[in-house]
């Protein structure tokens, strides 16, 4: 049964879009493909959601883009596909796979965590504040996953890295579970035993983005405004989450006053509005 197209605003991206690179090959076809797509994600206003604006460092794709990649000619004709998508965009995620010629069957949760353990609060979205993404799992052809996959639960439970990064543990997870050629699309850095493609792939590649403090070092990006001017409230919201989770980690309300230009005010307002429970005034932090 095929899904419904997906219908949603449509968001202009936020720097021109490059044509994709060819795909590469491999004898037989790739048993096995990850791949997380810059996708080009719309609010309710068909305008890019202000925690997005970050990603116009990425090349974002539409969904037609996407789904236009010729993934169907270099994977074999039993192969495994892993295929990132964000909570919001599920329909889009199993059209993506469909036109890829794969079947959804799975899919893997990863669980962002704090380093005491619970639930990263960072998370955004409309309706609930999202502390996890979804890992889709399809099949194209009749191919069952390895013998250690009979014991793996579909969860990754990790912290939270650089912005757009997904967990390291995704590699043995599907190492173990799926057999090779590897090919993992979108990539960002290199990975032993697997083929890059993407407009960032590269052996001696860095990480993009940056590591939350608390959690490995990192800034806070937080627009200039004027001292009396009113933040949007899309973009108040956003900033709030990303100050609230700077604060839990430790820092103090001063820190974020500084880290920021923002006035004491203002930071204290941000932190309430994202539902921070504030420590006591002078209390340590």
């Amino acid at each position: 049964m095929t899904a419904p197209e997906p219908t949603r605003p449509r968001a202009e991206p936020l720097r021109e879009e490059s044509e994709a690179p060819p795909l590469p090959t491999v004898d037989g076809g790739f048993k096995t493909i990850l791949a997380d797509p810059p996708w080009r994600f719309a609010n309710r206003t068909g305008k890019v959601a202000p925690e997005h604006r970050r990603l116009d460092r990425y090349s974002t794709m539409d969904l037609d883009a996407i789904k236009a990649l010729p993934v169907s000619e270099v994977v074999a004709q039993n192969a495994h596909l892993y295929l990132w998508v964000p909570n919001a965009l599920l329909p889009e995620g199993i059209a993506v796979m469909e036109a890829w010629g794969f079947r959804y069957v799975s899919n893997i949760i990863w669980a962002k965590r704090r380093k005491d353990g619970g639930p990263d609060g960072r998370g955004v979205g409309f309706y609930f504040r999202n502390v996890t993404e979804i890992l889709l799992f399809g099949v194209r052809g009749s191919m069952r996953t390895l013998a250690p996959a009979r014991s793996q639960v579909n969860m990754i439970e990790t912290r939270k890295r650089e912005h757009s990064r997904k967990p390291d543990e995704q590699y043995p997870f599907i190492e173990a579970c799926s057999p090779g050629p590897f090919l993992e699309m979108f990539s960002r850095h290199a990975r032993k035993g697997w083929i890059l493609w993407g407009d960032e792939a590269d052996e001696e590649l860095e990480p993009r983005g940056r590591v939350h403090r608390g959690y490995g070092g990192g800034e806070i990006e937080a627009p200039a405004v004027a001292r009396y001017e009113r933040l949007d409230g899309e973009v108040a919201e956003a900033l709030g989450q990303q100050l609230r989770a700077f604060y839990e980690s430790g820092l103090s309300i001063r820190d974020l006053q500084k880290t920021t230009g923002y006035s004491i005010q203002r930071v204290r307002g941000l932190l309430e509005r994202a539902g921070a429970d504030l420590r006591p005034r002078g209390g340590a932090h």
